[in-house]
């Protein structure tokens, strides 16, 4: 347990207001200010595996400045998130745009020495290339991990344009790896385009269960909550969250946006039905300011951001 008297929690300047100085996530400090983190947001500005739009380098800083408004108490969870564990902004993980190869052997050897430490992390990407390095550095520490994967897509697509590593495959090369737990992985939201049925034969085998946005129109986040947690089961889980399981309208800001999505009410409702999850680690992925307006996705990845971070912190009390 960490010594309460030690916790630092969000910047307590009274004169100064939410929204001036350094914008650190939710206005946490920063790693170098703290012997020990419990929990740990990095920003990995990275999108050279991107398909379509690019910009979701620019991704973690523009989550950052649109957490400041994220406040110490969770009313659902009736918890202090920052409170309850050393949480700290650890900065961006540099990686170079130009070999994507190179990038995720970096991203891994950077997560997975704060893993060895003891911290568990959640990344702002940056594109979704950025989760298999991550689950990689998760799974070294706690072995073969259940995925949960809000999406609008697979990700378990194969080779594209000669690029074994994407934003469209990072699941398929983990399942390879050994990295999932095949029996206990579960995509939530997917509705995105199919080149031909095989792809869900071949996402089937790769050891993930679907629930399609099609299912928040028919059913309760109660009932969905209750599958997701059954299939994921007790052991160590990864949240994987691309912005773009919501819908345009909620969060246009993003490289493949996919009509007919759905609502940050929605993810909100089954993400706080999950408390009890043994959460490793985790990503908020695929915000691309560019195609933002008036900050909505900034805004919706902040708060889906704390909402995993609150997860994750009940998880190891």
């Amino acid at each position: 347990m960490v010594d309460e008297g030690a916790i630092i929690g969000q910047r307590d300047e009274p004169d100064l207001p939410r929204y001036a100085g350094i914008a650190t996530f939710a206005l946490l400090p920063g790693i170098e200010d703290v012997e020990h983190a419990d929990l740990a947001v990095v920003g990995i500005p990275f999108d050279s595996g991107t398909s379509f739009r690019p910009g979701a380098r620019f991704g973690p800083a523009h989550i950052r400045e649109h957490s400041r408004q994220l406040h110490p108490y969770h009313q659902f969870h009736d918890t202090f998130p920052f409170r309850n564990r050393q949480v700290v902004d650890a900065g961006d993980f540099g990686v170079g745009p130009y070999d994507i190869e190179r990038a995720v052997e970096t991203i891994h050897a950077r997560a997975a020495r704060l893993v060895a430490g003891g911290t568990r992390i959640l990344a702002l990407g940056g594109d979704h290339t950025i989760a298999l390095p991550l689950l990689r550095a998760a799974a070294e520490a706690h072995g073969p991990l259940a995925v949960l994967h809000f999406d609008a897509h697979l990700d378990t697509w194969d080779v594209l344009h000669g690029a074994s590593i994407w934003h469209g495959s990072p699941f398929r090369r983990a399942a390879q790896e050994g990295l999932l737990d095949l029996e206990h992985c579960q995509h939530v939201g997917i509705r995105g385009g199919i080149y031909d049925p095989s792809e869900l034969d071949d996402d089937r085998r790769l050891g993930f269960a679907m629930i399609r946005s099609e299912a928040f129109q028919e059913r309760s986040m109660e009932d969905i909550a209750d599958q997701v947690l059954e299939r994921l089961g007790s052991g160590p889980v990864y949240v994987s969250i691309d912005i773009d399981v919501l819908d345009p309208s909620q969060a246009p800001g993003t490289g493949t946006p996919e009509v007919a999505g759905i609502t940050t009410r929605e993810l909100f409702a089954v993400l706080r039905r999950l408390r009890g999850l043994d959460i490793v680690g985790g990503d908020v992925v695929e915000v691309a300011p560019a195609y933002d307006h008036a900050g909505v996705t900034g805004l919706a990845a902040a708060h889906t951001a704390w909402e995993v971070l609150t997860l994750m912190g009940l998880a190891q009390r």
